[in-house]
């Protein structure tokens, strides 16, 4: 018959060990662990804990011997858990990293977790964990558009040029213009905002014609000039 090692505390382990406890914001598995030893050198059978704390009694046997070897500090750490090797892990990283970013599912526009982890023979977990990591989002799409024209690199230049080193005592506008702006308006007045109700609209409007924005942000300032016409033609863009 195999004999309980016997606990012994000093004062700071045991007012260390009372204070986990009792603690509200202590981790239950620590808080548990706490009250293990504490009953085991109250002279207590690893029985007797197990009913009092409600565990097995393999548990009470378990922290028990890390006490006695390894002190309060061993409570604290948890023993290796079972799972991939570390190298195993890598490997799988390196795989799922090169086969998101350089290859695409059969019949789809991009890898999910879930299909990357049946082609890779994984969990779909650890495919997320991975994507957050390196901050991969396989979902996500930005648009872009190149310019066809040779000369397209200098001609950039010479506008972002003028706008960040615009000439002595010259005024530098970047104008544009939105055209067929709707004036639309609610075919009733709708009820104003008050206490316990919200404020209230038509569900149907009617249109009072288009009309043309054209504004001009003075780059130098930082001011914007603007002002809406009715028609759209070349005679109004120089206005």
């Amino acid at each position: 018959m195999r004999i309980a090692p016997a606990v012994h505390l000093s004062g700071p382990e045991r007012q260390q060990l009372k204070q986990w406890a009792r603690g509200r914001r202590t981790p239950a598995r620590l808080v548990l662990r706490a009250k293990i030893v504490l009953l085991a050198a109250a002279g207590h059978d690893n029985h007797q804990i197990a009913a009092a704390v409600a565990t097995s009694r393999q548990t009470v046997g378990l922290w028990r011997q890390r006490f006695v070897t390894q002190r309060v500090l061993g409570l604290t750490r948890d023993a290796p858990r079972g799972g991939r090797p570390p190298k195993a892990r890598r490997t799988l990283t390196a795989r799922i990293l090169k086969t998101t970013m350089h290859t695409k599912p059969p019949a789809a526009t991009h890898w999910s977790t879930r299909t990357l982890a049946r082609h890779l023979r994984t969990n779909p977990t650890f495919v997320q964990r991975v994507w957050t990591a390196h901050g991969l989002h396989p979902h996500r799409v930005r648009t872009f558009k190149l310019s066809q024209d040779p000369h397209f690199q200098e001609k950039l230049e010479d506008v972002v040029g003028l706008y960040l080193h615009p000439p002595a005592h010259a005024v530098v506008l970047a104008v544009d213009e939105k055209s067929q702006i709707q004036a639309l308006d609610r075919t009733q007045p709708g009820l104003p905002l008050k206490k316990g109700r919200c404020g209230t609209m038509t569900h149907d409007y009617k249109r009072h014609g288009t009309t043309t924005l054209f504004a001009a942000l003075n780059v130098a300032e930082g001011s914007v000039i603007s002002t809406c016409l009715p028609r759209h033609r070349h005679q109004e863009w120089l206005r």
